[in-house]
């Protein structure tokens, strides 16, 4: 045990909730199955931390889509990575085409695709681009979110 864990153990005490972080990442086939999956399994994921997936999951639904259709090269994944420190969720997704930089766009009205990245920008605190070693790049975007309330210790009781 580390001095740090020690401590803890000895006080009967828990790290605050905003020293908390949490990772996951996964590697997906660059197809629509694979920008599915990507969005089913971090929802999974934020479930079973407790948090809230609503914008998340549509979030992760664009940007997985873009890079299974835009990032796409032929025998290559797309990497999904949610990391949640305190309160801020950070989506990532790299793909291997980082010759296509990603740019939202006004699409005609009657145009059937073109708005993913105008619906990240609308459900996102913040989102961006950031250029790897070529040939990737990482599309991100950051969800703040309000702590889980604690668990009741009362059970069922409501107060006048």
């Amino acid at each position: 045990m580390n001095q740090q864990t020690q401590g803890i153990a000895e006080q009967g005490t828990r790290p605050e909730p905003e020293a908390t972080v949490r990772n996951f990442t996964m590697l997906l086939s660059s197809t629509p199955r694979g920008a599915r999956l990507a969005r089913l399994l971090a929802v999974d994921t934020l479930r079973s931390w407790g948090l809230p997936h609503e914008r998340a999951s549509h979030v992760i639904a664009e940007l997985a889509a873009n890079a299974a259709t835009h990032g796409r090269l032929s025998g290559r994944s797309f990497r999904l990575t949610l990391y949640v420190v305190g309160t801020t969720l950070r989506i990532e997704v790299t793909d291997t085409r980082g010759d296509e930089m990603p740019m939202p766009q006004v699409p005609d009205p009657g145009a059937e695709s073109g708005r993913g990245l105008l619906l990240v920008e609308a459900l996102a605190d913040r989102w961006g681009v950031t250029e790897g070693w070529f040939p990737r790049k990482t599309v991100w975007a950051e969800l703040a979110f309000s702590p889980p309330e604690p668990a009741s210790s009362r059970s069922g009781v409501v107060d006048d």
